[in-house]
């Protein structure tokens, strides 16, 4: 009994109420608001970054696009095929390009010439040169986002140190790499954060996607807002796809009381303390680090292991998140359990195996049940904001932890149908939303610039015919 009161003792603060979880929905609720504000989103936990996205696909986007993809040691360039007719995103072919050590912190000048190099190296490959194509530009660093097509880098990250990048537009160090070489040109293009393109990559397949959602490595989501409630942009009507970055939720203190001590030491030894709170609970990068430093304490107040630890289970990140997909499995999760136990060096008896099935099932299921309740704060302020009664809405979701673990994706839809119950919510995995999702932006801002042109010139026809009166 005693051994029982422990393990209970141990898991109880992972287990979250509904009133809880209605309470962190309603905190959330507020910040959103925050970040939206011109005066309060320099201090906004939750950043809420315009992308100057104003509308997602309506089926008539057509044509070949670029997409480029820059988010870690390698990048990637495609080629993209939009079909009107099969409401298809067509991803032609692809090519990864290595970029070398010494060139991720060497001049800016020199990264962008080897892009541009390797793009060139591409479009002869495709035989895709001498034509003028549109480009998708997924660049997974922090910037701030002033156009379409005018991005600030605020700061390198990922092992990145290029000089003379930071403070300036990407864009337009990308134009100019292509312009020096002269030997082609691209169209316009079209800057996309990875949720976006989740967004947008569903939502040629569903018209009504209007929320991208990211659970992987990291957590992030976006949403389409009414353009009058974003503040720091001009303008009154339509809509804006806003990137929340709602990792941040939570680096104000706000979610103290539900943070646990597992919680604390993994921001303390992280490399940004006190930074990203909210996606430390919850998105891969961690949680199988949270799960390592319950079980040592388990271990040493000898309610696991007979209290015998071993070197690989006091090792940081010795358990991987990966680990407890395997673990919660259904069929074949307990032999899995044990052979994990086993590899890392720990002496375990069926009891053992059970609780450390206990333990990732509390961590992951806290994880999908406060992204849960995010995720219906998102569609409950679509609701409000339309003055619906009723909201049905598609989300995109891309992620690991999302498409990988067993239940995750059940228990976050349970929360939603809980926490958001007049919104009917459908969920679509994303295909490739840093690339085919990159060209649909491209394609739907190219669509909107052409309606613009047609109406500029009807009213200019209109005015002609105004004068000759």
């Amino acid at each position: 009994q005693q051994t029982f009161d422990g393990w209970i003792r141990s898991l109880s603060p992972f287990h979250l109420s509904v009133e809880k979880l209605r309470e962190v929905s309603a905190r959330l609720r507020k910040d959103l608001v925050r970040g939206l504000g011109k005066h309060s989103h320099h201090k906004a936990p939750v950043k809420m970054l315009p992308t100057f996205v104003r509308a997602t696909p309506d089926g008539t986007e057509k044509g070949d696009f670029l997409a480029l993809d820059l988010g870690g040691t390698n990048f990637r360039v495609l080629h993209v095929r939009v079909v009107e007719e099969e409401q298809k995103v067509l991803k032609m072919d692809s090519q990864i390009c290595a970029i070398p050590k010494e060139m991720m912190l060497g001049p800016g000048v020199q990264l962008f010439d080897h892009i541009a190099a390797c793009l060139n190296d591409f479009l002869v490959s495709q035989n895709l040169k001498g034509q003028t194509l549109p480009l998708g530009f997924t660049f997974s660093f922090p910037c701030e986002q002033k156009e379409i097509d005018k991005s600030i880098l605020i700061r390198w990250t990922k092992g990145f140190n290029c000089s003379g990048v930071e403070g300036e537009d990407v864009v337009k160090l990308l134009k100019e790499a292509i312009h020096r070489r002269g030997d082609y040109d691209i169209g316009s293009v079209a800057m996309v954060n990875d949720t976006v393109g989740t967004m947008m990559s569903c939502g040629y397949r569903d018209q009504s996607c209007e929320i991208g959602m990211i659970i992987g490595t990291g957590t992030n989501a976006c949403y389409m807002e009414e353009i009058k409630n974003v503040r720091r942009v001009e303008g009154e009507d339509g809509r804006m796809c806003i990137n929340t970055e709602w990792g941040g939720f939570g680096d104000d203190g706000c979610l103290k009381d539900i943070r646990t001590e597992f919680d604390v030491v993994v921001d303390e030894t992280s490399i940004n303390p006190g930074i990203h709170n909210f996606e430390k609970m919850i998105s891969g990068m961690y949680l199988g680090e949270i799960v390592r430093l319950l079980l040592v304490r388990l271990t040493e107040n000898k309610l696991l292991f007979e209290g015998r630890t071993s070197e690989a289970l006091l090792t940081p990140d010795a358990f991987e998140t990966k680990f407890m997909s395997e673990i919660e499995e259904r069929d074949g999760g307990l032999e899995n359990t044990q052979n994990i136990l086993t590899e890392l060096g720990l002496k375990w008896d069926s009891v053992d195996s059970r609780i450390v099935r206990l333990v990732c099932n509390a961590v992951s299921s806290r994880s999908a049940r406060l992204c849960g309740a995010a995720l219906a704060t998102l569609a409950n302020r679509i609701r409000v904001n339309r003055r619906l009664d009723h909201l049905k809405t598609t989300v995109g979701v891309d992620g690991t932890v999302y498409k990988k673990h067993p239940n995750f994706s059940e228990e976050l839809r349970a929360t939603v149908r809980l926490l958001a119950p007049d919104c009917d919510i459908t969920f679509l995995v994303s295909e490739d939303g840093s690339g085919k999702g990159a060209a649909m932006v491209t394609a739907v801002a190219q669509r909107l610039a052409h309606q613009t042109r047609l109406l500029e010139e009807s009213d200019g026809e209109v005015d002609d015919e105004e004068e000759e009166d």
